[in-house]
């Protein structure tokens, strides 16, 4: 599925220019030019399913069949084993319209506090999903275990990285 893209074109199901320019900068090597769903006017679909895969595939779908192209979407978020995997695939919904991560993060920490919770095990998931025009949709997960740690460190990454501390790593 993936060699068939060789020197084509393929949509990213995106509306973020970041993660666009993220993964047309992958892709670019492999002589595959990688174009936004925002710059094709696709609308972005609601993400109605309860899984990460579920959300993947839908937005890769929506994004082959409006443009007739293959498309590569994703979904990701953190999961709180203590908070039975929230905030999960509401990830980014806990930071609000105003995409507010520090709030999204204080809200795991009040509600690891307001459950006692010892255990701060948390994983953080990745998918993606290649699916072409009229055929076949591949989902790929990947998973970074790790803690929660409080307060929010460094000064790189976005979302939840100041609190999540991968296994075997001392920063976040």
């Amino acid at each position: 599925m993936l060699s068939s893209l060789k020197g084509g074109r393929l949509v990213v199901a995106s509306h973020n220019a970041g993660k666009v320019r993220e993964i047309a900068a992958l892709l670019a090597p492999l002589g595959v030019e990688a174009v936004s769903a925002a710059s094709l006017g696709l609308p972005e679909p609601e993400e109605t399913e309860p899984t990460f895969s579920g959300n993947a595939a839908l937005k890769a779908r929506a994004a082959a069949e409006a443009s007739g192209l293959p498309a590569l979407s994703d979904d990701s978020g953190l999961e709180v084993l203590a908070l039975e995997r929230a905030p999960g695939v509401y990830s980014a919904r806990w930071a609000g319209p105003e995409r507010d991560f520090l709030a999204a993060m204080r809200r795991v920490w009040s509600e690891l506090e307001a459950k006692h919770a010892e255990d701060r095990s948390a994983r953080f998931v990745c998918v993606l999903a290649l699916a072409m025009p009229g055929g076949q949709t591949r989902v790929y997960e990947g998973e970074a275990l790790g803690s929660i740690v409080w307060p929010p460190r460094g000064e790189k990454g976005f979302g939840y990285d100041p609190i999540f501390q991968p296994r075997g790593e001392a920063r976040t």
